[in-house]
Protein backbone atom coordinates (compact mmCIF):
# COMPACT_ATOMS: atom_id res chain seq x y z
CA UNK A 1 0.00 0.00 0.00
CA UNK A 2 1.25 3.64 -0.45
CA UNK A 3 2.64 5.41 2.15
CA UNK A 4 1.86 8.25 1.09
CA UNK A 5 5.41 9.97 0.89
CA UNK A 6 5.89 9.31 -2.98
CA UNK A 7 4.08 10.05 -6.15
CA UNK A 8 2.09 6.83 -7.56
CA UNK A 9 3.18 5.27 -10.45
CA UNK A 10 0.91 6.57 -13.41
CA UNK A 11 1.65 3.49 -16.02
CA UNK A 12 -0.51 1.24 -15.11
CA UNK A 13 -3.33 3.73 -16.03
CA UNK A 14 -1.48 4.24 -19.35
CA UNK A 15 -0.81 0.74 -20.08
CA UNK A 16 -4.96 0.26 -19.00
CA UNK A 17 -6.21 2.91 -21.12
CA UNK A 18 -4.12 1.52 -23.86
CA UNK A 19 -4.62 -2.07 -23.83
CA UNK A 20 -8.81 -1.40 -23.47
CA UNK A 21 -8.91 0.47 -26.46
CA UNK A 22 -6.55 -1.64 -28.25
CA UNK A 23 -8.51 -4.70 -27.32
CA UNK A 24 -11.69 -3.14 -28.60
CA UNK A 25 -10.91 -2.08 -31.80
CA UNK A 26 -8.62 -5.67 -32.86
CA UNK A 27 -11.90 -7.25 -31.95
CA UNK A 28 -13.44 -5.40 -34.98
CA UNK A 29 -9.86 -5.91 -36.94
CA UNK A 30 -9.97 -9.69 -36.11
CA UNK A 31 -13.39 -10.36 -37.47
CA UNK A 32 -15.04 -10.85 -34.30
CA UNK A 33 -17.01 -7.69 -34.19
CA UNK A 34 -18.73 -6.10 -37.53
CA UNK A 35 -17.12 -2.87 -38.83
CA UNK A 36 -20.78 -1.17 -37.72
CA UNK A 37 -19.24 -1.63 -34.42
CA UNK A 38 -16.13 1.31 -34.96
CA UNK A 39 -18.14 3.87 -33.76
CA UNK A 40 -18.15 2.58 -30.45
CA UNK A 41 -14.11 3.15 -30.37
CA UNK A 42 -14.06 7.06 -31.30
CA UNK A 43 -14.99 8.49 -27.64
CA UNK A 44 -12.99 5.09 -26.27
CA UNK A 45 -10.08 6.48 -28.23
CA UNK A 46 -10.28 10.00 -27.00
CA UNK A 47 -11.13 9.81 -23.84
CA UNK A 48 -9.24 6.58 -22.60
CA UNK A 49 -6.91 5.47 -25.07
CA UNK A 50 -5.82 9.08 -25.69
CA UNK A 51 -6.45 11.39 -22.53
CA UNK A 52 -5.35 9.00 -20.23
CA UNK A 53 -2.31 8.01 -22.00
CA UNK A 54 -1.12 11.17 -22.48
CA UNK A 55 -1.96 12.17 -18.97
CA UNK A 56 0.07 8.94 -17.96
CA UNK A 57 3.00 10.25 -20.34
CA UNK A 58 3.27 13.62 -18.71
CA UNK A 59 3.12 12.12 -14.92
CA UNK A 60 6.04 10.40 -16.70
CA UNK A 61 7.61 12.98 -17.67
CA UNK A 62 7.02 14.77 -13.91
CA UNK A 63 8.76 11.44 -12.87
CA UNK A 64 11.87 11.85 -15.23
CA UNK A 65 11.05 8.63 -17.19
CA UNK A 66 11.73 9.18 -20.86
CA UNK A 67 10.47 6.17 -22.00
CA UNK A 68 7.43 5.97 -20.61
CA UNK A 69 6.68 9.84 -21.53
CA UNK A 70 7.40 9.54 -24.96
CA UNK A 71 5.35 5.70 -25.36
CA UNK A 72 1.99 7.30 -23.31
CA UNK A 73 2.44 10.22 -24.96
CA UNK A 74 2.80 9.31 -28.46
CA UNK A 75 0.09 6.20 -28.38
CA UNK A 76 -2.25 8.47 -26.83
CA UNK A 77 -1.84 10.53 -29.69
CA UNK A 78 -2.24 7.73 -32.04
CA UNK A 79 -5.18 7.11 -30.73
CA UNK A 80 -6.97 10.87 -30.77
CA UNK A 81 -5.50 10.49 -34.73
CA UNK A 82 -7.46 7.68 -35.59
CA UNK A 83 -10.43 9.16 -33.30
CA UNK A 84 -10.26 12.31 -34.99
CA UNK A 85 -9.80 10.36 -38.62
CA UNK A 86 -12.83 8.24 -37.79
CA UNK A 87 -14.79 11.13 -36.41
CA UNK A 88 -14.57 13.71 -39.49
CA UNK A 89 -15.48 10.76 -41.81
CA UNK A 90 -17.91 9.52 -40.40
CA UNK A 91 -19.36 13.54 -40.09
CA UNK A 92 -18.87 14.07 -43.73
CA UNK A 93 -15.99 16.94 -43.53
CA UNK A 94 -13.62 14.76 -44.97
CA UNK A 95 -13.80 11.90 -47.71
CA UNK A 96 -12.29 8.15 -46.39
CA UNK A 97 -8.37 8.73 -47.37
CA UNK A 98 -6.76 6.26 -49.67
CA UNK A 99 -6.04 2.99 -47.98
CA UNK A 100 -2.35 3.32 -49.05
CA UNK A 101 -2.42 6.66 -46.84
CA UNK A 102 -3.67 4.76 -43.78
CA UNK A 103 -1.33 2.30 -44.29
CA UNK A 104 1.60 4.02 -44.93
CA UNK A 105 1.06 5.86 -41.98
CA UNK A 106 0.30 2.23 -39.93
CA UNK A 107 4.01 1.08 -41.14
CA UNK A 108 5.38 4.30 -39.89
CA UNK A 109 3.62 3.65 -36.30
CA UNK A 110 5.09 0.02 -36.92
CA UNK A 111 9.01 1.31 -37.49
CA UNK A 112 8.14 3.92 -34.43
CA UNK A 113 6.96 1.03 -31.87
CA UNK A 114 10.02 -0.82 -33.56
CA UNK A 115 12.32 1.24 -32.60
CA UNK A 116 10.75 1.25 -29.23
CA UNK A 117 10.85 -2.12 -28.44
CA UNK A 118 14.56 -1.46 -28.46
CA UNK A 119 14.53 -0.17 -24.61
CA UNK A 120 12.10 -2.74 -23.22
CA UNK A 121 15.04 -5.13 -23.90
CA UNK A 122 16.30 -3.47 -20.31
CA UNK A 123 12.52 -3.32 -18.39
CA UNK A 124 10.94 -6.43 -17.85
CA UNK A 125 9.93 -9.06 -20.04
CA UNK A 126 5.70 -8.23 -20.42
CA UNK A 127 6.59 -4.70 -21.50
CA UNK A 128 8.93 -6.57 -24.24
CA UNK A 129 6.06 -8.31 -25.26
CA UNK A 130 3.88 -6.14 -25.70
CA UNK A 131 5.99 -3.76 -27.75
CA UNK A 132 7.15 -6.75 -29.85
CA UNK A 133 3.24 -7.62 -30.32
CA UNK A 134 2.41 -4.18 -31.16
CA UNK A 135 5.19 -3.30 -33.77
CA UNK A 136 4.02 -7.16 -35.45
CA UNK A 137 0.33 -5.61 -35.24
CA UNK A 138 0.96 -2.23 -36.88
CA UNK A 139 3.00 -3.91 -40.03
CA UNK A 140 0.45 -6.30 -40.28
CA UNK A 141 -2.47 -3.63 -40.14
CA UNK A 142 -0.27 -1.58 -42.38
CA UNK A 143 0.20 -4.83 -44.56
CA UNK A 144 -4.25 -4.30 -44.97
CA UNK A 145 -3.98 -1.44 -46.14
CA UNK A 146 -0.80 -1.47 -49.17
CA UNK A 147 -2.49 -4.16 -50.49
CA UNK A 148 -1.65 -7.88 -48.74
CA UNK A 149 -5.18 -8.41 -48.20
CA UNK A 150 -8.08 -8.71 -45.62
CA UNK A 151 -5.87 -11.50 -44.27
CA UNK A 152 -3.34 -9.20 -43.22
CA UNK A 153 -6.11 -7.04 -41.50
CA UNK A 154 -7.46 -10.12 -39.45
CA UNK A 155 -4.65 -11.67 -38.59
CA UNK A 156 -3.58 -7.54 -37.45
CA UNK A 157 -6.64 -7.63 -35.28
CA UNK A 158 -5.69 -11.29 -33.76
CA UNK A 159 -2.01 -9.71 -32.45
CA UNK A 160 -3.42 -6.73 -31.44
CA UNK A 161 -6.26 -8.77 -29.13
CA UNK A 162 -3.01 -10.06 -27.54
CA UNK A 163 -1.15 -7.15 -27.47
CA UNK A 164 -4.06 -5.43 -25.37
CA UNK A 165 -4.60 -8.28 -23.11
CA UNK A 166 -0.78 -7.88 -22.69
CA UNK A 167 -0.57 -4.56 -21.75
CA UNK A 168 -4.07 -5.02 -19.43
CA UNK A 169 -2.00 -7.81 -17.58
CA UNK A 170 0.91 -5.59 -17.03
CA UNK A 171 -1.49 -2.76 -15.60
CA UNK A 172 -3.13 -5.33 -13.50
CA UNK A 173 -0.02 -6.85 -12.19
CA UNK A 174 1.64 -3.20 -11.73
CA UNK A 175 -1.66 -2.08 -9.68
CA UNK A 176 -1.38 -5.36 -7.74
CA UNK A 177 1.80 -5.41 -6.60
CA UNK A 178 2.00 -1.76 -5.58
CA UNK A 179 -1.21 -2.24 -3.46
CA UNK A 180 0.29 -5.31 -2.02
CA UNK A 181 3.76 -3.56 -1.50
CA UNK A 182 5.34 -6.61 -3.04
CA UNK A 183 5.15 -8.47 -6.13
CA UNK A 184 1.98 -11.23 -6.18
CA UNK A 185 1.97 -11.41 -9.92
CA UNK A 186 5.28 -11.48 -11.82
CA UNK A 187 6.10 -9.86 -14.99
CA UNK A 188 9.46 -11.23 -15.57
CA UNK A 189 13.00 -9.57 -15.56
CA UNK A 190 14.65 -7.70 -18.35
CA UNK A 191 16.03 -9.67 -21.74
CA UNK A 192 19.29 -7.76 -21.28
CA UNK A 193 20.58 -7.57 -17.53
CA UNK A 194 23.76 -5.27 -18.51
Amino acid sequence: MADGTSAANPAPLGLAAFGVTTVVLSTINAGLLPSAAVPVVVPLAFAYGGFAQIVAGFLEFKKGNTFGTVAFTSYGAFWWWYAFLLWTIGAGWIKPPDPHGVGVALLVWGLFTLYMWIPTFRTNFILWTIFLLLWITFFLLAGGDLGLGEGSRKLGGWFGLITGVDAMYLSFAEVTNATFGRTVIGVGGPILKS
